[in-house]
């Protein structure tokens, strides 16, 4: 389903992380003319498109959601991985292995263990949802959330692990900290995590 969203913008229910991401990749390479914002969600890409033909881009993201349904699989760019190095030495490290019923030891390399994929960037400019986690790392949030918490905190909370990207308030439990910047307002792009792409965390 494609509806208004705002003035200016189309939002496309894709129904899942996997289509949102084809789409994003998609309108990306070919982007139609008059847009100029493209926000991918769990299960919905947003089209922002000041001043175009409404009816005509709406046809023109009901083709490329068909097109790209019909494919099937993943999509994500080759070689689009980016390594971020961790000193695993967070304030929630030992309650999560706690909570986990596992060591520390163990909290870490199941951490550093897998290959997590871009959800979506939300919450706070640049703030990555990174899929994947392993599923005995799956931790609510705090129970009362933290007033700040350092920027390049790495941290953990539902099905996701994040990279905080400012210093802000925050109930993710931490499990370490990286020196990679991952926002930055004056970079092109500012933010270095994008849908779809890869994330490997390695013990600093």
């Amino acid at each position: 389903m494609i509806r208004p969203a705002g003035e200016h913008g189309l939002l496309v229910e894709t129904g899942s992380l996997e289509l949102s991401h084809r789409l994003d990749a998609a309108l990306r390479a070919e982007r139609p003319a008059g847009v100029v914002e493209i926000v991918p969600g769990p299960e919905t890409v947003l089209v922002v498109a000041p001043g175009a033909d409404q009816g005509r881009l709406r046809a023109l993201l009901a083709d490329v959601v068909a097109r790209e349904r019909g494919r099937g699989g993943a999509r994500t760019a080759e070689g689009e991985v980016v390594t971020i190095p961790v000193v695993y030495d967070g304030a929630d490290l030992g309650s999560v292995a706690v909570l986990a019923g596992i060591t520390v030891d163990e909290v870490v390399s199941r951490h550093a263990g897998r290959e997590l994929v871009v959800g979506w960037l939300g919450f706070a400019p640049g703030f990555a949802y990174l899929t994947g986690l392993d599923p005995a790392l799956r931790m609510p949030r705090l129970d009362t959330p933290r007033t700040s918490v350092p920027a390049g905190s790495v941290a953990v909370a539902g099905p996701y692990s994040a990279v905080y990207p400012s210093a802000s308030p925050g109930g993710w439990r931490l499990l370490g900290r990286t020196s990679v910047r991952v926002w930055d307002a004056a970079g092109d792009p500012p933010s270095l995590f994008r849908p779809g792409m890869r994330v490997r965390f390695v013990p600093a």
